[in-house]
């Protein structure tokens, strides 16, 4: 089942969390060094805040139409592929 409503679901993203890097591209000399979904110029924390702010995914395509409901997927799958590599310490 897809982590985002809408999103479609693949064989691929079923068996391997790495479906996520069809749809995520870093560039150093690109988007100051952000991800970004692939083929357009929205990056990924962009993505991730406003979802954050409580946006829904037709919200966020309606905002973004070069985004997919599967890249807003994708932009899921790599933050948290991200928060697994780096832990950030939280004030007591």
């Amino acid at each position: 089942m897809p982590l985002v409503e809408g999103a479609q679901e693949s064989i691929f993203m079923q068996v391997t969390d790495l479906s996520w890097r069809e749809h995520i591209s870093v560039d150093s000399n690109v988007c100051h060094g952000q991800a970004w979904i692939t083929g357009t110029r929205v990056t990924v924390p962009v993505i991730l805040d406003n979802l954050a702010a409580g946006l829904t995914v037709e919200e966020i395509v309606e905002s973004y139409p070069s985004v997919s409901a599967d890249a807003i997927e994708a932009a899921l799958r790599y933050g948290a592929e991200l928060a697994k590599e780096r832990v950030v310490p939280l004030s007591a």
